[in-house]
């Protein structure tokens, strides 16, 4: 947060403070493309969505980034580090306040970007990926640019951290433990054995993923599409399980289910890969998709986070699972007081 707030300061006062010198600029930014000089206003609708899909994809993509930051398992994980429940809504309030100024101030990263280091020398230098590093250094010099390369590089590595504990955790105690083996005690550190193991298979899988796609990839539109994923799959089960009582396990992994095949399939079927300066996917891939491109809107958030809560919904309905009402009072109760937290903490 301090280096996207000095850099947001540094943006302004390239525009001595004022913000309509910013938004002029923005209005009147030059770049080549084809070997023709281009100007072009970015305030203009429509340059990012366009017709006939425009006010649709971008209503997906503020669904995505809005409800998948609540279902991110990297940021939920984080509620279990909070002595109570008192320390959680703290907590939740921070990040808001926290995760929405990041928002905000990315508006002045991306245009800044755009109209001080320019489009031109971006995409020679490294493309899309490098926007923000290279304002830093066009702003303030390479000490700079070292400087927020650092911060990116810390702030990639405590997601995938989390990401990676968040995911060989539930797959060790959750799946290993409550589903394979339906509870049974285990004998002394097979479960830890299992979530190493499961992070090592993760971090492996990330990995070739990662060199599949290549360095070009754009991990900006990747997030966006990341998002999606959280929003259409947890978001649904966290909801449900806080505010609807019939709620119960068939609910949970139907939604689970729904939500995340559905977000994943619409975005294999979707231009999305292509639609970004520098694709996603070149070659071949790229040709396949195309041709295959059944879903019209780049981000499938607008459909697939309401099919993760009717599959949610529709699973408990269709279930024969009885109500556990009591189990429901309980988890009402803790979340808002804390009591318990220390019991359960305990076993």
């Amino acid at each position: 947060m301090a280096g996207t707030i000095l850099l947001s300061l540094l943006v302004l006062g390239h525009f001595h403070f004022s913000l309509s010198a910013f938004f002029n600029a923005i209005g009147n930014v030059t770049y080549h493309d084809k070997g023709q000089v281009v100007v072009k206003d970015f305030l203009q609708p429509g340059l990012r969505f366009k017709p006939p899909y425009g006010a649709l994809g971008l209503m997906s993509l503020g669904m995505a980034l809005i409800f998948g930051t609540a279902g991110l398992p990297h940021i939920l994980v984080r509620f279990y580090t909070v002595p109570d429940a008192k320390t959680a809504r703290h907590s939740v309030v921070w990040a808001m306040v926290l995760i929405g100024s990041f928002y905000i101030m990315t508006t002045f990263l991306g245009f800044g970007a755009a109209t001080i280091v320019g489009r031109d020398y971006i995409s020679t230098h490294g493309g899309t990926n490098m926007s923000a590093p290279l304002l830093a250094q066009s702003l303030a010099g390479d000490i700079f640019f070292a400087f927020i390369s650092a911060i990116a590089f810390a702030t990639i590595l405590a997601v995938v951290a989390g990401l990676t504990i968040s995911a060989s955790t539930s797959f060790s105690h959750d799946f290993w433990t409550a589903v394979i083996h339906k509870g049974e005690e285990r004998r002394p550190g097979e479960e830890v054995l299992v979530a190493r193991i499961s992070a090592f298979v993760i971090g492996a899988i990330a990995i070739f993923i990662a060199i599949l796609l290549g360095p070009t990839a754009n991990v900006a539109f990747l997030v966006a599409l990341a998002f999606a994923v959280a929003a259409s799959a947890n978001l649904p089960v966290i909801v449900l399980s806080v505010y609807w009582r019939r709620f119960n396990t068939a609910g949970a992994v139907t939604g689970l289910a729904v939500g995340l095949l559905a977000s994943i399939g619409l975005i294999l079927v979707s231009p999305s890969l292509m639609a970004v300066d520098p694709p996603t996917v070149t070659g071949t891939a790229r040709h396949l998709i195309q041709a295959k491109a059944l879903f019209p809107l780049e981000n499938p958030g607008i459909v697939s986070i309401p099919l993760g809560f009717a599959g949610a919904i529709l699973g408990t309905l269709l279930s024969h699972e009885p109500t556990s009402e009591h189990r429901f009072n309980e988890l009402l109760v803790r979340s808002n007081t804390g009591l318990g937290a220390e019991r359960a903490g305990s076993h």
